[in-house]
């Protein structure tokens, strides 16, 4: 009788664990909107010689909504320990404000303060609050004491609110002492969403990075393309990550580490990531004469095997690829543009338009171009310096963009 009963116990721990085993969770974290940290700069920014018992509210308008969130804090380049002595989240009202009620204490290990280590990042604990997508969040964070330059994102493309003396991460409005357009120190959002739900990251230089773009207005072409995703809701929810950096190039440092170098952070290790579009390397093209810099020049080929090392680490971890053509920058005056360096472009795009590696060809070069005068932007998508498109240019690229690429299994 005993050992009947010791099998019958053990009979229905089995299946327990079982049972467990084989249930798939009903939800998971997926990143919805993302900044990728730099190497601090004071002198793009005075705000970033440093901040001293100073709140800052930045705002990020998300991509999908959720009813838990929690935001991602990097001291990457710090170099030394950063404190932050309070952190809240709410819903941004209009301005330097918040909307009424929305206002949550964000905590780390179940404490109001962290100290982030030099060189690493935190995650705050879960906070409940339910985010529509497209909304934006305003997330305010403390800094008692002097910080020195802090790890940033130099091209926000959104207005950030610097306080005077004091903790007001729980102001309805923030006082203001001063405003930028750089993020500081916030590097992601996340929030729970179905188990089906996943990301695509848009991997990039200043044309992704928004550059040229109506600040405060979220006229990037990744925000361009998370409004569609949003409309098209039979598709099925998916998240839009931008990692684009103003002046970035595949295989040398300029403004952040370049792109082979920061794929596993800004690409592999987001939460929910399944897509990646790739749109980087007129700056390895055009940068090296800009800047003064011969020995940086890179051949068309060095570029195709830059892409070829970014496609075969997304594919080892399950990630479809789609490679960007890149558009045209005649006019943006010498000594970016140059002849041989035109001549590196169409042999990289030819590249990309013929062969079967990426999973699938955004063709962007072939959108923007004057059809009168191919090396070109079209007058009517472009911001006015010949190298970046305008809010019009960044529209046509998003809607350019097949969304049923963007589902559970597709592409390649």
């Amino acid at each position: 009788m005993l050992i009947a009963i010791k099998r019958s116990a053990l009979a229905a721990l089995f299946a327990a664990i079982s049972t467990q085993a084989g249930s798939a969770p009903a939800e998971h974290w997926v990143g919805t909107w993302t900044a990728s940290p730099m190497a601090a700069d004071s002198s793009l920014d005075a705000a970033n010689s440093g901040l001293n018992a100073q709140t800052v509210r930045q705002i990020a308008r998300i991509s999908i909504g959720g009813h838990r969130i929690r935001v991602r804090l990097s001291n990457a380049y710090g170099s030394r320990p950063l404190i932050v002595g309070a952190a809240h989240v709410a819903l941004h009202g209009v301005g330097p404000a918040i909307v009424a009620g929305s206002d949550r204490t964000l905590t780390f290990n179940g404490q109001g303060a962290v100290t982030i280590p030099a060189g690493a990042l935190v995650l705050s604990d879960p906070v409940e609050l339910t985010v529509a997508p497209l909304s934006e969040l305003a997330v305010s964070l403390y800094f008692p004491v002097a910080t020195g330059p802090v790890t940033w994102h130099e091209l926000g493309m959104q207005t950030t609110f610097i306080s005077p003396s004091g903790d007001a991460t729980a102001a309805a409005s923030l006082p203001i002492a001063a405003t930028s357009t750089s993020l500081y120190v916030l590097s992601g959002v996340e929030v729970t969403a179905g188990i089906e739900t996943g990301a695509v990251v848009t991997l990039g230089d200043s044309i992704t990075d928004g550059y040229g773009s109506t600040v405060d207005a979220q006229h990037r072409w990744p925000n361009f393309l998370a409004q569609r995703l949003n409309d098209t809701a039979a598709l099925g929810s998916m998240a839009v990550l931008d990692q684009g950096i103003s002046g970035n190039r595949l295989l040398h440092d300029t403004e952040g580490p370049d792109a082979l170098a920061r794929f596993d952070r800004d690409v592999l290790a987001q939460p929910g990531v399944t897509h990646l579009i790739v749109l980087e390397g007129i700056n390895d093209i055009g940068m090296p004469g800009y800047l003064g810099r011969p020995d940086e020049a890179v051949s068309s080929e060095e570029i195709i095997g830059a892409y070829r090392q970014l496609i075969l680490r997304a594919h080892a971890k399950g990630i479809k690829v789609y490679g960007a053509t890149l558009t045209p920058f005649e006019e943006s005056g010498e000594p970016y543009y140059s002849a041989a360096g035109e001549a590196k472009r169409e042999a990289v795009n030819a590249w990309i338009r013929a062969q079967s590696e990426f999973d699938a060809v955004l063709d962007f070069d072939r959108l923007v171009r004057d059809p009168t005068h191919p090396t070109r932007l079209l007058p009517a998508y472009d911001s006015g310096d010949h190298l970046h498109p305008s809010d019009t240019g960044y529209r046509a690229m998003a809607d350019s963009i097949d969304l049923h690429l963007l589902r559970a299994g597709s592409g390649r």
